[in-house]
């Protein structure tokens, strides 16, 4: 276990920063499971959108990758335009 005052504050920060990254990463990653589990092509045209912003946005705070992000927006993509 840590002695410094400064890597006791590192670990709660730590711990604290996990909790609320896996909120958001796990809240990311039912949005998408939603929309691939949509066969109106209505509901998932408009469901596409905010799914798209809520990666970009996990990729721009670095709590998943950018290509893991570009990834999943393509083939969420394919996947609305598949939908008929």
């Amino acid at each position: 276990m840590a002695n410094h005052k400064s890597s006791l504050k590192r670990i709660r920060q730590t711990l604290a920063h996990k909790a609320h990254n896996h909120y958001y990463a796990k809240t990311a990653r039912n949005a998408v499971r939603d929309l691939r589990a949509t066969t109106e092509k209505e509901a998932a045209a408009a469901a596409l959108p905010k799914v798209a912003s809520m990666l970009d946005k996990l990729a721009k705070r670095n709590i998943i990758h950018r290509n893991k992000a570009a990834n999943l927006k393509s083939k969420l993509a394919l996947h609305v335009n598949k939908l008929g």
